[in-house]
């Protein structure tokens, strides 16, 4: 039986992953996260779920999306080498906005360093951001 190839880690170690919808494919992102991103990927995964149940989810661009319905997306992340990106796509809507700004008026970013995820906070604006109106990406 052959084995299955690993993704490819590209810069940062950001897995690429094919695109795909659902849950499997940012099932596979997640798994071939490296090292402490890995659990936090999963972590960001499981909060998003909790907060926004019924959640839909892909891979897009070596990143998982997540939106509540299909093709309109509320929130992204990608892996970088000392910190994961979290995009909200109305981040200039949530309360307190998310500290990072974007070329892009609306979008906002929140970057996690290892160890400094917010769970609070970051679950608060997972619950706002899903209920805006999303991107249609």
């Amino acid at each position: 039986m052959a084995k299955k190839a690993e993704p490819k880690l590209l810069s940062g170690g950001n897995p690429q992953i094919a695109k795909g919808y659902g849950d499997e494919p940012v099932q596979a992102y997640i798994a071939a996260l490296p090292g402490w991103k890995h659990d936090l990927g999963a972590r960001l995964d499981a909060l998003i779920v909790k907060a926004a149940p019924g959640v839909k989810k892909a891979v897009k661009w070596n990143s998982p999306f997540y939106g509540v319905e299909d093709g309109v997306w509320f929130l992204s992340f990608h892996a970088f080498t000392k910190y994961m990106k979290v995009t909200f796509f109305r981040g200039d809507a949530l309360k307190p906005q998310p500290p990072g700004t974007s070329k892009q008026e609306a979008v906002r970013y929140y970057d996690i360093h290892e160890g400094k995820l917010d769970e609070k906070q970051f679950t608060a604006w997972v619950k706002q951001a899903s209920k805006l109106s999303g991107e249609k990406l």
